[in-house]
């Protein structure tokens, strides 16, 4: 069966390490990974859904593997990356995607949840980095690709922990571009807008807001995780050789993004 999108010679067998990956954008990272023909491992916290779609994409023929695994947990995290190394070779390409947007009262967050908060959605992403970057650094090239958020740009009411995290992505993806750059190593960001997963769709979006949010972009079409994955295919691959410390919305053009 035929598509319309493009497939990526240079990710065929390319090693491939996503975090988040069991559901959501990073499940769609994932599928569109192995469909490029490229060597997957993946963590999150959720075990069954996780082994499931490990298990799925095996019987299809696709070299992917599970760790179910705490990004918070940075020794685990390294080892699940070393484990996946094992497997797989180095990774040549990192996707940084697990996070949590919980809405959360300014007024009522203690230290320890600011501490847990920043754990999910900021702290893994560099040492993941620190766990990749000498493997990429061998071989001479790598990407790196750090999920971030629109939700900052547009001032989105009742996540500023998470907002403040994500804005600090753009940050990490310019200094860590700089830091690698002399090896090889790329490092961009990947910003979604509002889009349609599963979990944003029983929290948060009703008919109501899809509506307002269709309002608010250039193209009054609702997103969905695959779109995000198409970007990063090509973030990955080596079409985009010389794109470094960049950051792409995919936000189907928010009026004040």
């Amino acid at each position: 069966m035929t598509t319309p999108f493009a497939s990526y010679p240079s990710l065929k067998d390319c090693p491939v390490v996503i975090s988040g990956g069991a559901s959501g954008i990073g499940e769609a990272m994932v599928r569109a990974f192995a469909g490029q023909g490229a060597r997957v491992g993946f963590v999150d916290i959720a075990a069954e859904a996780g082994e499931a779609l490990a298990t799925e994409l095996r019987h299809g023929g696709a070299h992917v593997h599970f760790i179910r695994c705490d990004v918070t947990d940075i020794p685990a995290y390294q080892g699940a990356i070393a484990e996946f190394a094992r497997l797989h070779g180095d990774a040549l390409v990192l996707v940084n995607n697990a996070a949590h947007d919980q809405r959360h009262q300014w007024g009522e967050v203690t230290p320890e949840e600011w501490d847990q908060r920043m754990a999910v959605n900021l702290k893994h992403a560099f040492f993941a980095i620190q766990a990749v970057a000498p493997g990429m650094a061998k071989a001479g090239r790598g990407s790196i690709i750090n999920y971030g958020s629109i939700s900052w740009m547009i001032m989105t009411p009742g996540l500023p922990i998470y907002e403040t995290a994500k804005a600090a992505i753009h940050g990490l993806t310019r200094s860590m571009a700089r830091e690698l750059g002399q090896s090889g190593i790329r490092v961009n960001s990947l910003v979604p807008g509002a889009v349609m997963t599963k979990r944003q769709l029983e929290l948060w979006i009703d008919a109501e807001t899809l509506a307002d949010i269709k309002q608010s972009q250039a193209i009054p079409e609702a997103l969905t995780p695959e779109d995000c994955a198409r970007l990063a295919l090509f973030l990955a691959a080596e079409d985009s050789a010389m794109i470094t410390a960049q950051h792409f919305l995919v936000d189907a053009g928010w009026a004040n993004g």
